[in-house]
Protein backbone atom coordinates (compact mmCIF):
# COMPACT_ATOMS: atom_id res chain seq x y z
CA UNK A 1 0.00 0.00 0.00
CA UNK A 2 1.27 3.43 -0.94
CA UNK A 3 0.83 5.94 1.86
CA UNK A 4 1.49 9.60 1.24
CA UNK A 5 3.71 10.81 4.08
CA UNK A 6 3.23 14.17 5.76
CA UNK A 7 6.32 15.54 4.00
CA UNK A 8 5.10 14.32 0.61
CA UNK A 9 1.67 15.80 1.25
CA UNK A 10 3.28 19.17 1.99
CA UNK A 11 4.87 18.95 -1.47
CA UNK A 12 1.50 18.16 -3.05
CA UNK A 13 -0.15 21.12 -1.37
CA UNK A 14 2.65 23.50 -2.24
CA UNK A 15 1.69 26.41 -4.50
CA UNK A 16 2.09 25.90 -8.25
CA UNK A 17 5.06 27.32 -10.12
CA UNK A 18 2.83 30.12 -11.37
CA UNK A 19 2.13 31.20 -7.80
CA UNK A 20 5.75 30.81 -6.75
CA UNK A 21 6.86 33.14 -9.52
CA UNK A 22 4.43 35.78 -8.27
CA UNK A 23 6.16 36.16 -4.90
CA UNK A 24 9.74 36.96 -3.96
CA UNK A 25 10.44 34.37 -1.25
CA UNK A 26 11.26 30.77 -2.33
CA UNK A 27 9.22 27.80 -1.06
CA UNK A 28 10.66 26.49 2.19
CA UNK A 29 10.09 23.68 4.69
CA UNK A 30 9.92 26.41 7.33
CA UNK A 31 6.19 27.02 7.91
CA UNK A 32 6.75 30.60 9.03
CA UNK A 33 8.62 31.44 5.82
CA UNK A 34 5.94 29.71 3.74
CA UNK A 35 3.07 31.77 5.13
CA UNK A 36 3.29 34.47 2.41
CA UNK A 37 3.27 31.72 -0.23
CA UNK A 38 0.26 30.02 1.30
CA UNK A 39 -1.58 33.33 1.38
CA UNK A 40 -0.74 33.89 -2.26
CA UNK A 41 -1.90 30.37 -3.15
CA UNK A 42 -5.14 30.78 -1.26
CA UNK A 43 -5.79 34.15 -2.89
CA UNK A 44 -5.31 32.63 -6.34
CA UNK A 45 -7.31 29.44 -5.74
CA UNK A 46 -10.61 28.87 -7.51
CA UNK A 47 -10.67 31.97 -9.72
CA UNK A 48 -10.70 29.93 -12.92
CA UNK A 49 -10.08 31.64 -16.20
CA UNK A 50 -11.43 35.04 -15.21
CA UNK A 51 -9.30 36.98 -12.70
CA UNK A 52 -11.98 39.59 -12.06
CA UNK A 53 -13.59 38.86 -8.68
CA UNK A 54 -17.31 38.28 -8.58
CA UNK A 55 -18.76 39.82 -5.43
CA UNK A 56 -21.90 37.66 -5.75
CA UNK A 57 -19.96 34.40 -6.07
CA UNK A 58 -19.26 32.15 -3.06
CA UNK A 59 -15.88 32.38 -1.38
CA UNK A 60 -13.50 30.04 -3.25
CA UNK A 61 -12.07 27.02 -1.47
CA UNK A 62 -8.46 27.20 -0.34
CA UNK A 63 -6.17 25.50 -2.82
CA UNK A 64 -4.90 23.09 -0.18
CA UNK A 65 -8.47 22.09 0.70
CA UNK A 66 -9.40 21.82 -2.97
CA UNK A 67 -6.51 19.49 -3.76
CA UNK A 68 -7.34 17.31 -0.79
CA UNK A 69 -11.01 17.18 -1.82
CA UNK A 70 -9.98 16.40 -5.40
CA UNK A 71 -8.04 13.36 -4.21
CA UNK A 72 -11.01 12.23 -2.13
CA UNK A 73 -13.42 12.55 -5.07
CA UNK A 74 -11.17 10.58 -7.42
CA UNK A 75 -10.58 7.90 -4.77
CA UNK A 76 -14.30 7.45 -4.21
CA UNK A 77 -15.24 6.59 -7.82
CA UNK A 78 -14.10 4.14 -10.46
CA UNK A 79 -13.77 6.92 -13.01
CA UNK A 80 -14.27 10.66 -12.57
CA UNK A 81 -14.54 13.00 -15.53
CA UNK A 82 -13.08 16.48 -15.39
CA UNK A 83 -16.57 17.90 -15.86
CA UNK A 84 -17.83 16.02 -12.78
CA UNK A 85 -14.85 17.18 -10.70
CA UNK A 86 -15.23 20.78 -11.86
CA UNK A 87 -18.92 20.77 -10.90
CA UNK A 88 -18.31 19.28 -7.46
CA UNK A 89 -15.42 21.64 -6.69
CA UNK A 90 -17.09 24.64 -8.37
CA UNK A 91 -14.04 25.48 -10.48
CA UNK A 92 -13.27 25.58 -14.19
CA UNK A 93 -12.13 22.60 -16.27
CA UNK A 94 -8.81 24.33 -16.71
CA UNK A 95 -8.36 24.44 -12.93
CA UNK A 96 -9.12 20.70 -12.67
CA UNK A 97 -6.58 19.85 -15.38
CA UNK A 98 -3.95 21.97 -13.65
CA UNK A 99 -4.65 20.51 -10.21
CA UNK A 100 -4.55 16.91 -11.46
CA UNK A 101 -1.25 17.60 -13.23
CA UNK A 102 0.19 19.11 -10.04
CA UNK A 103 -0.90 16.12 -7.95
CA UNK A 104 0.48 13.62 -10.45
CA UNK A 105 3.79 15.50 -10.62
CA UNK A 106 4.12 15.19 -6.84
CA UNK A 107 3.62 11.42 -6.86
CA UNK A 108 -0.11 10.99 -6.32
CA UNK A 109 -0.91 7.91 -8.50
CA UNK A 110 -3.72 9.37 -10.61
CA UNK A 111 -4.32 7.58 -13.90
CA UNK A 112 -6.22 8.94 -16.90
CA UNK A 113 -6.22 11.96 -19.13
CA UNK A 114 -8.20 15.04 -20.03
CA UNK A 115 -11.32 14.23 -22.03
CA UNK A 116 -11.54 10.65 -20.72
CA UNK A 117 -11.51 10.64 -16.93
CA UNK A 118 -9.35 9.98 -13.91
CA UNK A 119 -9.01 7.21 -11.36
CA UNK A 120 -6.73 6.45 -8.45
CA UNK A 121 -4.35 3.54 -8.76
CA UNK A 122 -5.09 0.87 -6.14
CA UNK A 123 -3.08 0.86 -2.92
CA UNK A 124 -3.02 4.63 -2.41
CA UNK A 125 -3.90 5.90 1.03
CA UNK A 126 -3.87 9.10 3.05
CA UNK A 127 -3.37 9.77 6.75
CA UNK A 128 -6.52 9.46 8.91
CA UNK A 129 -9.04 12.28 8.56
CA UNK A 130 -10.83 14.26 11.24
CA UNK A 131 -14.54 14.91 10.88
CA UNK A 132 -16.21 18.25 11.44
CA UNK A 133 -19.08 18.54 13.91
CA UNK A 134 -21.65 18.56 11.08
CA UNK A 135 -20.02 15.55 9.40
CA UNK A 136 -20.11 13.64 12.68
CA UNK A 137 -23.80 14.50 13.08
CA UNK A 138 -24.48 13.25 9.55
CA UNK A 139 -22.79 9.94 10.35
CA UNK A 140 -24.82 9.52 13.54
CA UNK A 141 -28.03 10.29 11.66
CA UNK A 142 -27.18 7.84 8.86
CA UNK A 143 -26.45 5.00 11.27
CA UNK A 144 -29.55 5.66 13.36
CA UNK A 145 -31.73 5.66 10.26
CA UNK A 146 -30.12 2.53 8.84
CA UNK A 147 -29.81 0.26 11.86
CA UNK A 148 -33.51 -0.66 12.29
CA UNK A 149 -33.73 -1.38 8.57
CA UNK A 150 -30.61 -3.54 8.15
CA UNK A 151 -30.06 -7.20 8.82
CA UNK A 152 -28.61 -8.04 12.21
CA UNK A 153 -25.00 -8.44 11.06
CA UNK A 154 -24.84 -5.14 9.14
CA UNK A 155 -26.64 -3.30 11.93
CA UNK A 156 -24.05 -4.49 14.43
CA UNK A 157 -21.14 -3.53 12.16
CA UNK A 158 -22.65 -0.07 11.56
CA UNK A 159 -22.83 0.49 15.31
CA UNK A 160 -19.25 -0.73 15.74
CA UNK A 161 -17.95 1.55 12.97
CA UNK A 162 -19.74 4.57 14.43
CA UNK A 163 -18.34 3.86 17.89
CA UNK A 164 -14.80 3.79 16.50
CA UNK A 165 -15.33 7.10 14.73
CA UNK A 166 -16.86 8.81 17.75
CA UNK A 167 -14.08 7.55 20.02
CA UNK A 168 -11.42 9.59 18.20
CA UNK A 169 -13.39 12.83 17.96
CA UNK A 170 -12.76 15.79 20.24
CA UNK A 171 -15.08 15.68 23.28
CA UNK A 172 -17.18 18.66 22.18
CA UNK A 173 -17.65 17.27 18.65
CA UNK A 174 -18.55 13.86 20.00
CA UNK A 175 -21.05 15.29 22.49
CA UNK A 176 -22.73 17.36 19.76
CA UNK A 177 -23.01 14.31 17.48
CA UNK A 178 -24.38 12.00 20.17
CA UNK A 179 -26.98 14.57 21.24
CA UNK A 180 -28.36 14.88 17.70
CA UNK A 181 -32.17 14.93 17.90
CA UNK A 182 -32.70 12.53 14.99
CA UNK A 183 -34.07 9.07 15.70
CA UNK A 184 -35.56 6.17 13.75
CA UNK A 185 -37.95 3.84 15.58
CA UNK A 186 -37.79 0.17 14.71
CA UNK A 187 -39.90 -0.95 11.75
CA UNK A 188 -40.62 -4.20 13.49
CA UNK A 189 -38.79 -6.53 11.09
CA UNK A 190 -39.25 -9.99 12.54
CA UNK A 191 -36.20 -12.14 13.13
CA UNK A 192 -37.05 -14.53 10.30
CA UNK A 193 -37.20 -11.68 7.77
CA UNK A 194 -33.93 -10.18 9.04
CA UNK A 195 -32.29 -13.58 8.81
CA UNK A 196 -33.46 -14.11 5.23
CA UNK A 197 -32.35 -10.58 4.34
CA UNK A 198 -28.87 -11.30 5.63
CA UNK A 199 -28.69 -14.62 3.79
CA UNK A 200 -29.82 -12.99 0.55
CA UNK A 201 -27.27 -10.19 0.92
CA UNK A 202 -24.39 -12.55 1.65
CA UNK A 203 -25.37 -14.79 -1.28
CA UNK A 204 -25.49 -11.76 -3.57
CA UNK A 205 -22.00 -10.70 -2.50
CA UNK A 206 -20.70 -14.26 -2.90
CA UNK A 207 -22.41 -14.79 -6.29
CA UNK A 208 -24.23 -17.89 -5.08
CA UNK A 209 -27.59 -19.04 -6.34
CA UNK A 210 -30.64 -19.22 -4.10
CA UNK A 211 -33.53 -21.64 -4.00
CA UNK A 212 -36.72 -19.91 -2.88
CA UNK A 213 -40.17 -20.95 -1.81
CA UNK A 214 -42.16 -17.78 -2.35
CA UNK A 215 -45.73 -16.77 -1.55
CA UNK A 216 -46.99 -13.82 -3.59
CA UNK A 217 -49.63 -11.24 -2.60
CA UNK A 218 -52.38 -13.57 -3.87
CA UNK A 219 -51.06 -16.32 -1.57
CA UNK A 220 -49.93 -18.37 -4.55
CA UNK A 221 -46.85 -20.43 -3.66
CA UNK A 222 -44.01 -21.24 -6.03
CA UNK A 223 -40.48 -22.58 -5.93
CA UNK A 224 -37.64 -21.34 -8.08
CA UNK A 225 -33.88 -20.98 -8.36
CA UNK A 226 -32.61 -17.45 -8.79
CA UNK A 227 -29.41 -15.47 -9.23
CA UNK A 228 -29.57 -12.73 -6.56
CA UNK A 229 -28.55 -9.30 -7.84
CA UNK A 230 -29.34 -6.84 -5.05
CA UNK A 231 -31.43 -6.04 -1.99
CA UNK A 232 -33.59 -2.91 -2.14
CA UNK A 233 -35.35 -1.03 0.64
CA UNK A 234 -38.59 0.76 -0.24
CA UNK A 235 -39.41 2.58 2.98
CA UNK A 236 -41.55 -0.23 4.40
CA UNK A 237 -40.33 -3.48 2.89
CA UNK A 238 -37.19 -5.05 1.46
CA UNK A 239 -37.16 -6.72 -1.95
CA UNK A 240 -34.66 -9.04 -3.58
CA UNK A 241 -33.94 -8.34 -7.24
CA UNK A 242 -32.87 -11.47 -9.07
CA UNK A 243 -32.62 -13.28 -12.38
CA UNK A 244 -35.18 -16.07 -12.20
CA UNK A 245 -34.07 -19.21 -14.00
CA UNK A 246 -37.61 -20.61 -14.04
CA UNK A 247 -39.09 -17.49 -15.69
CA UNK A 248 -35.94 -16.66 -17.65
CA UNK A 249 -36.20 -13.02 -16.68
CA UNK A 250 -35.79 -10.43 -13.94
CA UNK A 251 -38.03 -10.74 -10.91
CA UNK A 252 -38.46 -8.90 -7.61
CA UNK A 253 -39.34 -10.78 -4.42
CA UNK A 254 -40.53 -9.27 -1.16
CA UNK A 255 -38.19 -10.62 1.50
CA UNK A 256 -40.97 -10.85 4.08
CA UNK A 257 -42.93 -13.13 1.72
CA UNK A 258 -40.10 -15.59 1.15
CA UNK A 259 -41.26 -18.67 3.07
CA UNK A 260 -38.00 -20.57 2.70
CA UNK A 261 -34.57 -19.55 1.43
CA UNK A 262 -31.68 -21.91 0.78
CA UNK A 263 -28.22 -20.71 -0.26
CA UNK A 264 -26.87 -23.16 -2.85
CA UNK A 265 -23.25 -24.15 -3.36
CA UNK A 266 -23.55 -23.34 -7.07
CA UNK A 267 -22.03 -20.01 -8.01
CA UNK A 268 -22.85 -17.86 -11.03
CA UNK A 269 -21.06 -15.35 -13.21
CA UNK A 270 -22.40 -12.23 -14.82
CA UNK A 271 -23.77 -13.01 -18.24
CA UNK A 272 -24.91 -10.51 -20.87
CA UNK A 273 -28.53 -9.56 -20.34
CA UNK A 274 -28.70 -10.99 -16.80
CA UNK A 275 -26.83 -8.44 -14.68
CA UNK A 276 -28.06 -5.76 -12.30
CA UNK A 277 -27.06 -3.10 -14.84
CA UNK A 278 -29.14 -4.92 -17.46
CA UNK A 279 -32.10 -4.91 -15.07
CA UNK A 280 -31.77 -1.15 -14.53
CA UNK A 281 -31.69 -0.61 -18.29
CA UNK A 282 -34.79 -2.78 -18.71
CA UNK A 283 -36.65 -0.77 -16.06
CA UNK A 284 -35.70 2.51 -17.75
CA UNK A 285 -36.82 1.15 -21.11
CA UNK A 286 -40.20 0.14 -19.67
CA UNK A 287 -40.66 3.64 -18.30
CA UNK A 288 -40.23 4.95 -21.82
Amino acid sequence: MTTLTAAAWVDVLAPSEEVLRSVDAPWSRDEARNEPLLQAAEASAGRGDNDRPDLAAPVPMRRADRLFQLVQLIRGRRLSTAAFLAERLQVSLRTVYRDVADLAAQGVPIEGEAGVGYRMRSGFDLPPLMFTADEAKALVAAVRLAQPRLDAALSQQADSALSKILSVLPPATRAAAESLAVYAPSLGLDEATRSRLEAARVATEGRRKLHLRYVDLKDAASERTVRPLGCFFWGQVWTLAAWCEARNGFRSFRVDRIAELQVLDERFRDEPGQTLADMFRAVEADRG
